[in-house]
């Protein structure tokens, strides 16, 4: 009971103090919780960046770039969170998520925004381009400035244009050299009317599935084939489920970067600079390492026991093309003649 007294007077004794000599306890308490390595982190910026591939593929290694030259040029103040491999949306809601204002930025396949933006089709057309620099011509020239103006009215901003590779098939049981190797069989396919038309043209059927479905639904056998790059195809391991893949160039998969057009307009100035000289440095980076990223992977694939690799010759590939020529007459309908004849001047050069 003594030593209980003694402790109740020394307590007594402290706050008495306090009143008397205008002691503020609560500046003990500010210094006990200061820590100044939070110091500044109120004002940092953080860019949630969601996309569905491989850190490894030349979209995933794009992000990776980008953070770095944006965490770079910001001394730290605007932070990429990056979200691969659809660890936070898939692919058929990531861009709700974006408009939502739930991830700031997302790097979808063009393909992904053809229902909503008919325009978008234009990309997806069978051999629109037989090379790189027709691509490169495409996303940098008036198809592309036409594309990202029909974004400006929607709660996104295209910031440009990201660079895959040529699109290849893969399937089970059967090769594909002929168009009439197509028949019957179900492929998974990207929600797209030009892809769905593709499809339809060699007489094939098709299901509207993500991209991280397709290894399962590969393996179970409800799809039998599906279309991609070579990068997309190893570091998914869909070669472990597929029997053959043709190397038919008939298509190019690119990206589009979107960000949230609220989170945009309330970034400072600098802020927006900084984050755009970024991408165009990105963008740049990607357009010359995807094509060696794609070449690296086909050289895995050729390593492997799972699969048979096909290379379409001159005159297979010219079939191909004629037996695809009506999805061209279709599609002019929705992308309007004045992209179409913009996309033969690409071509014709």
């Amino acid at each position: 009971m003594r030593t209980f007294a003694l402790i109740s007077l020394f307590i007594c004794s402290g706050v008495l103090a306090a009143f008397v000599f205008g002691f503020d306890l609560r500046d003990t308490v500010q210094t006990l919780e200061y820590d100044d390595e939070q110091e500044g982190l109120e004002d940092q910026v953080v860019i949630k960046f969601s996309h569905v591939t491989s850190e490894h593929t030349p979209k995933g290694l794009a992000a990776r770039k980008f953070a770095e030259l944006v965490e770079e040029r910001t001394n730290g103040t605007v932070s990429v969170e990056i979200y691969a491999n659809g660890a936070l949306y898939n692919d058929q809601d990531e861009q709700q998520a974006l408009k939502e204002n739930r991830v700031q930025m997302i790097a979808p396949a063009t393909s992904k925004l053809t229902s909503e933006y008919p325009g978008f089709q234009i990309l997806d057309l069978p051999y629109a381009f037989s090379s790189y620099e027709e691509v490169r011509k495409a996303y940098e020239g008036t198809i592309g400035r036409t594309l990202l103006a029909e974004l400006n009215k929607s709660e996104m901003r295209g910031m440009g244009f990201w660079y895959n590779g040529f699109k290849q098939m893969t399937s089970t049981s059967e090769s594909l050299l002929h168009p009439s190797d197509f028949e019957r069989m179900h492929f998974r396919r990207m929600p797209s009317p030009v892809i769905e038309r593709q499809f339809q043209a060699l007489d094939a059927s098709t299901s509207l599935l993500p991209f991280n479905k397709t290894y399962e639904n590969l393996h179970v056998e409800f799809i039998n084939g599906q279309e991609n790059t070579t990068s997309n195809i190893y570091t998914k391991k869909l070669y472990e489920t597929q029997d053959h893949l043709t190397i038919s160039n008939h298509g190019y998969l690119g990206y589009i970067v979107l960000t949230n057009e609220t989170f945009w307009k309330n970034l400072s100035d600098e802020q927006r600079e900084i984050i755009e000289t970024s991408m165009e440095d990105a963008t740049e980076w990607i357009r010359r390492h995807s094509i060696e990223t794609n070449d690296a992977h086909l050289r895995e694939l050729k390593r492997t026991d799972s699969i048979s690799i096909h290379y379409l010759n001159q005159e297979q590939q010219n079939i191909w093309r004629q037996a695809l020529e009506p999805v061209y007459i279709e599609t002019e309908a929705f992308v309007g003649r004045e992209l179409m004849q913009e996309l033969d001047q690409i071509t014709d050069q």
